[in-house]
């Protein structure tokens, strides 16, 4: 719904219940941002007192409650004026909110919201709350896995400022699988590595990030590592619709590392040419200046031996053992001028491996981002 926290009018309040109110197994992993927010911090405090159980999340956009000096406050007001309108526990209520940084949030809003979103709380909503957590987004974020006699469902928001650890996003995911919270936990925090955490749009690292997984149990028990392949698969779809909707984003780019002496080597070398402001430029201007990855790689801070990389775009291989080759130009150039990029650079040292999600870097980028408002 709107609430009156955006002066847009758009739906700005959200949110995610259990059916009778209980509450459930739950899990959270939250932003390493030591300037994290109040509702991160209450969430936080809420899963530990509780032991990892919830009934709800609630979530505002328009403004992130963050940095305000009475910002934990707030989270715990929103929590509260939710719990009394679901008549659970105020512990029991988890809450996220996006937007912008320093601006107190206007709890009235919220307090009058509240009563009305409850009452339209149904379980076919699910699209019209993706909506209401969005910012810059410009489309809604969900997903969908189902299983035998079981499934999960997540909603995600987030454009900008997509880093390690996680982003400007937040993520709600349910499922009716049962599963204990310590479980839970950990199923979500593997979840998040190769997913969210594997991503980056611009290098920087926000203060509210946030995914949560709620579990029913409605479903019964279900194998621990098919559940875990579900939240996985989960969390990686959404992390793909955020890395292509992001702010002025015309491609995403998967960067891919391999060769490595190690796996975090790996790691480190792919999300080094993933935050390259040159590479992204060049893969917005469609050009395959293999050179600038080159660099990035040999200034990653790992092992590098220039005379054996090799560096390929779309299974088109245009540099072996650090100097370029001749290639199919024409099916060079086909590829960069689609909106999913895949590169591939082999370092010709070991095994290690990893792969980083990323865009290019477009004039729009900087329009969304040199002002506040």
């Amino acid at each position: 719904m709107h609430c009156g926290i955006k002066p847009s009018g758009n739906p700005d309040l959200a949110l995610v219940a259990t059916e009778n109110r209980a509450p459930v197994a739950a899990a959270g992993v939250f932003t390493q941002n030591l300037a994290c927010a109040g509702p991160v911090q209450v969430s936080k405090a809420h899963l530990t007192t509780t032991s990892g159980r919830a009934s709800a999340v609630i979530v505002n956009s328009g403004n992130a409650n963050c940095a305000t000096g009475n910002d934990v406050e707030v989270a715990r007001y929103m929590c509260a004026v939710a719990a009394h309108e679901l008549g659970c526990r105020q512990e029991h209520v988890l809450v996220c909110s996006t937007g912008l940084i320093g601006i107190p949030l206007d709890v009235r809003p919220v307090q009058r919201g509240v009563p009305s979103l409850v009452a339209a709380l149904a379980n076919d909503w699910g699209g019209g709350a993706a909506r209401a957590i969005m910012t810059t987004d410009t489309v809604p974020k969900e997903v969908s896995v189902r299983r035998e006699g079981w499934s999960i469902g997540g909603m995600a928001k987030g454009a900008a400022m997509l880093a390690p650890n996680m982003a400007t996003m937040l993520a709600v995911l349910t499922t009716d699988a049962e599963a204990s919270p310590e479980v839970l936990r950990d199923i979500l925090r593997a979840g998040v590595m190769d997913s969210f955490n594997a991503m980056s749009v611009d290098g920087c690292t926000s203060t509210n990030d946030t995914v949560v997984l709620l579990a029913s149990g409605r479903a019964g028990a279900v194998d621990a590592g098919e559940l875990a392949a579900a939240v996985a698969a989960a969390c990686a779809d959404l992390a793909r619709q955020m890395c292509g909707d992001a702010e002025g984003a015309t491609k995403t780019v998967e960067v891919h590392v391999v060769g490595a002496a190690d796996d975090d080597e790996a790691r480190a070398a792919a999300r080094k040419v993933a935050e390259s402001q040159l590479c992204k430029c060049s893969w917005y201007g469609e050009d395959p200046y293999w050179g600038r990855l080159a660099s990035e790689l040999g200034s990653a801070g790992i092992a590098f031996e220039p005379d054996e990389v090799s560096i390929g775009y779309g299974g088109v291989v245009v540099a072996e053992r650090g100097v370029a080759v001749a290639h199919d130009e024409g099916a060079l150039a086909a590829h960069m001028a689609e909106p999913h990029l895949d590169i591939r650079c082999d370092l010709g040292l070991g095994t290690g491996s990893a792969v980083i999600l990323t865009n290019d870097l477009s004039h729009a980028y900087i329009d969304e981002n040199m002002r506040t408002s």
